[in-house]
């Protein structure tokens, strides 16, 4: 008996191992990229916050350079237009904040983390600014979850997200416009990226597909990675251009994985590979929204909004 113990006990160990090299294996492919020095990053989750605080809360990005360049930068006009307050970041996804954490040894509060911050700095007026795109999932349950915090402050202001109202859309098309005037040739297709989503704020993408065209972009494209226009239904639209050359750029807060891989990477079922192997020559910019000026200046045009309302 003792000795079938023992093979049962070696045999498990044997599984353990083999289920955990692979997993060490993925790890160490998950790290083989370079994605910027994230100490020039500040996760603004000091202490010492005041009795005025307003919460940037972002999805989030592991790419170091690309969150400092666009959630930095949006935290930093913010912060810059309303000195009044106390600017602090949280991020909505856990995995990336443990990512973060454990490659890079930087700590990002999460939105229950930063509440609670808040809360025990003895913040009374609290304005929480997302940077997400549109009113979609995560922007409802950011909403639901501040709620849960209605009784600690004396006053919350929600603001809006990027993509509200009809103004809202057409700075932004102005916006991408202008940043891709240079490619503008009437013999490339610009075709913009976003993450799409299984809500009805999907309809964001058709409508800024619109605003473009009525702007007179005809040879802008705007599809997604999860989500309809997809990258068949792009490709279908530049074919019908007779364009000889495609631009790529991520209709996205950050470029982060879905703009470095999912648009811009090597693999065959990429945006570039796909448009590559329609025969179109094929540029990539990955740079984020948040890089635009134009962009940032909305976020802090919805944060004074909701500020106005406390």
């Amino acid at each position: 008996m003792k000795k079938f113990l023992s093979l049962i006990l070696a045999l498990t160990l044997i599984l353990g191992l083999a289920l955990a090299v692979p997993a060490l294996c993925e790890e160490e492919e998950e790290e083989n990229y370079e994605t910027g020095d994230a100490s020039l990053d500040d996760p603004r989750n000091q202490d010492g916050i005041g009795e005025d605080e307003l919460l940037v809360v972002s999805f989030g990005t592991s790419f170091n350079d690309s969150r400092r360049l666009t959630i930095g930068a949006i935290e930093g006009d913010i912060a810059a237009a309303m000195p009044e307050f106390s600017v602090r970041r949280g991020f909505t996804s856990q995995i990336i904040i443990d990512h973060v954490a454990r490659r890079d040894g930087v700590v990002i509060d999460n939105v229950k983390e930063a509440l609670d911050r808040a809360v025990s700095n003895g913040v009374k007026r609290l304005v929480v600014q997302p940077t997400h795109l549109m009113n979609g999932f995560e922007y409802n349950d950011l909403v639901n979850e501040i709620a849960n915090y209605a009784d600690a402050f004396d006053a919350i202001a929600v603001g809006a997200p990027l993509l509200t109202t009809d103004e809202d859309f057409s700075a932004v098309a102005d916006a991408v416009t202008a940043a891709m005037a240079e490619y503008d040739d009437g013999e490339t297709a610009i075709c913009f990226m976003g993450h799409g989503t299984e809500a009805e704020s999907n309809g964001v993408y058709a409508k800024m597909q619109q605003v473009l065209l009525d702007k007179g972009s005809k040879n802008t494209f705007v599809g997604t990675v999860e989500a309809t226009p997809s990258l068949e239904d792009v490709l279908a639209a530049v074919g019908n251009g007779g364009y000889k050359r495609v631009v790529l750029r991520p209709l996205m807060v950050v470029a982060g994985d879905h703009a470095n891989n999912d648009m811009a990477g090597n693999d065959e079922d990429s945006w570039k590979s796909a448009f590559e192997a329609a025969g179109y020559e094929t540029v990539c910019v990955v740079e984020g929204l948040g890089q635009l000026p134009a962009i940032r200046e909305l976020y802090v045009a919805h944060a004074k909004a909701a500020a106005a309302g406390l």
